[in-house]
């Protein structure tokens, strides 16, 4: 049971980071800083990300994910990375975040609005993200992934309905 609950602690950054844009929205300092991802760029007379993701995102929740990671480290002794516990903490979730963004350039291409739904797109894009950006540099077994997509997908649908529950969220899914 311990290993399961260290796989899943492994991934929490990437979850962190994953609700972390969120909560930079409402932080005052960074509340204004608000320049989109795509620096408002278009492909096929469409936004490529849209309004809703921000370099103020992409640099909290990196961080915001580093920082977790440094902290799960010191709770959980089982972790062990070669290239220490922040610099994985920040792969996994800048690879969250970016994952987040890949989705929704695709959601533009769709005609999706932001903030729509795109199930099960939307709950899995930071988890392949995440996976994607740490996986050349700590070995993870299959079980382990398996794992993280069957936690984490789950998860993903309960604090995004805790978040709209909150007003955090403008739809609950």
């Amino acid at each position: 049971m311990n290993d399961y609950i260290a796989a899943i602690l492994f991934f929490l950054p990437a979850g962190v980071s994953n609700m972390s844009p969120i909560l930079a929205n409402h932080i005052p300092v960074l509340k204004n800083w608000n320049t989109p991802l795509d620096l408002g760029k278009k492909h096929r007379g469409k936004r490529i990300l849209g309004d809703n993701k921000r370099i103020r995102g992409i640099i909290f929740g990196t961080i915001m994910g580093g920082l977790s990671a440094v902290i799960i480290s010191k709770l959980n002794a089982n972790t062990v990375v070669t290239l220490g516990p922040f610099w994985v903490g920040c792969l996994l979730g800048f690879g969250a975040l970016a994952g987040d963004a890949v989705e929704s350039y695709f959601k533009r291409l769709r005609g999706i609005a932001p903030g729509a739904s795109w199930f099960p797109f939307d709950q899995i894009d930071f988890i392949v993200g995440g996976l994607l950006f740490v996986i050349p540099f700590v070995n993870i077994p299959l079980w382990v992934v398996a794992t993280i997509f069957v936690v984490y997908f789950g998860s993903h649908i309960i604090v995004v309905y805790i978040a709209y529950l909150l007003g955090l969220k403008d739809k609950p899914i």
